[in-house]
């Protein structure tokens, strides 16, 4: 792949973006670079200093924005808007196309204030930073649509945060995403009643992100946005679901228009079947728990239709949105197969399967990735499982043993991956992101990390085959 640098944003012209410079760091350390994710943009070929240039001074890239642009945008904030939000420690740095034609764009975190900063340092911790690596490769790994943590450089500051021993070390990093737009994004613009920004955005989008042009009126080509958002937006909260990923601030702003998992916070995997489970303690409701995500997105996708009433009919808006439930069930059956490894049967008697195994592991409370590691593959692992620190458990509950045997490997030659060879599943337990950061804190030691990132990427290639 050739860089192929695109920077659209321009074409939007006035009103979405600021122009703005990143911080100058005291240093900036190379800590972690993506190559297997620069190679899709072809940027792989860059040299240790030359990556730095660009990643940690932000010396545009090659035929790119000339400088970095804070995003205007607003947001509900736990169901509660908030208009004095946008950029506050990041930017949109370049664009570009990826190895599938897909414009994409590097975001940047902890790169330093914006006119959106508020009271914040516009800072980003280096632990902070360490943890979006786990929680992108995971969920990469796992089948889930993602971005990708491109880069995290080191920048030498001390950092005070209430959620961190303090000071803290310092880094900034550049995520790769197809699009940087939010549902916050529009919720901006319909709060000034800005029909003109709206209309030109939701083309923009059309055109760059759904490779779609519309030629009927503005209400029929925001219609058939507001459709496809909210079909990824559904196939993202199944994503969380059959990942086990509590995202813990699912945000409007923190919602893009392209279904990505991104901007991650206090997220947290499950380490057991919990659907009350929360990763935010600061979530004292529970509104972002792990069984309610759902509906969560669900509400904020409405959110979006909301955004657009002063451009459609309600009644076209709500009949857009009204296949959600269904898109996420759907999408949710095939996600859970394809974590189990096995062919459908047919839409009945899979959802009578995925029934057992939700009320065992509720019942049992059962290590979430332990099931789907000990069961991969149906039938031809009934010997595994049987293996399995948790036979007994399962001995318990001989219908669904019953049920999984009957299923077929999709791929019977995954089994033969030396992934499965081992005695438990890779997993990024709360326990275990403390441990390796732990190594970093107190010793600079990264040995740890990269260690992970190699057995989370092994567990993908057996998964999810590239």
């Amino acid at each position: 792949m050739t860089y192929h640098p695109e920077p659209a944003f321009q074409t939007l012209g006035d009103g979405f973006a600021d122009p703005v410079q990143a911080a100058d760091f005291p240093k900036t350390i190379l800590r972690y670079r993506n190559d297997r994710a620069a190679k899709t943009v072809g940027l792989d070929h860059l040299s240790d200093d030359d990556w730095v240039k660009h990643f940690g001074r932000f010396e545009p890239l090659a035929d790119n924005l000339p400088e970095p642009l804070a995003q205007r945008y607003h947001g509900h904030q736990f169901q509660v808007y908030n208009p004095d939000i946008g950029d506050g420690r990041g930017f949109l740095f370049a664009q570009m196309r990826d190895d599938a034609d897909r414009l994409m764009d590097f975001g940047t975190k902890g790169s330093g204030t914006t006119p959106y900063s508020r009271s914040g340092d516009g800072r980003l911790t280096l632990k902070g930073g360490v943890r979006e690596i786990m929680a992108s490769e995971m969920l990469e790994a796992l089948g889930a649509y993602t971005s990708k943590t491109f880069s995290i450089i080191e920048t030498g500051e001390s950092l005070m945060r209430g959620d961190e021993p303090s000071p803290t070390r310092s880094a900034v990093m550049v995520r790769l995403t197809h699009g940087n737009i939010r549902i916050g994004t529009f919720q901006r613009h319909a709060y000034f009643t800005d029909t003109e920004k709206l209309e030109k955005l939701v083309d923009y989008c059309l055109k760059y992100y759904f490779d779609t042009e519309m030629k009927g009126s503005a209400a029929d080509r925001a219609l058939k946005f507001l459709g496809l958002v909210m079909e990824r937006v559904a196939v993202q909260a199944a994503d969380l679901m059959a990942a086990g990923f509590v995202h813990g601030v699912l945000n409007t702003d923190n919602i893009n228009i392209t279904g990505e998992i991104f901007d991650f916070g206090p997220w947290r995997f499950l380490p057991r079947m919990d659907l009350q489970f929360t990763a935010a303690y600061f979530d004292e409701t529970g509104l972002y728990a792990f069984g309610r995500q759902p509906d969560a997105l669900h509400w904020n996708i409405y959110q979006l239709g909301g955004a657009l009433a002063d451009i459609c009919e309600e009644q076209a808006l709500k009949d857009t949105l009204a296949p959600f439930p269904s898109i996420y069930l759907a999408a949710l059956r095939e996600k859970l197969l394809a974590r189990l490894g096995i062919k459908p049967k047919g839409d009945k008697v899979d959802d009578a399967l995925l029934t057992l195994i939700n009320n065992f592991m509720l019942k049992e409370q059962f290590p979430y990735e332990r099931f789907f590691f000990d069961w991969f593959g149906g039938g031809a692992s009934e010997s595994r499982a049987m293996a399995s620190p948790e036979a007994e458990r399962y001995k318990g509950f001989g219908e669904l043993c019953d049920a999984l045997k009957g299923y077929d490997p999709a791929r019977p030659d995954a089994l033969k991956h030396p992934y499965f060879e081992g005695d438990a599943p890779c997993t990024m337990l709360i326990d275990e992101v403390e441990d390796i950061w732990s190594h970093i804190a107190d010793r600079d030691d990264w040995a740890p990390l990269n260690q992970k990132i190699d057995a989370i990427r092994a567990m993908g290639e057996a998964l999810n085959p590239r």
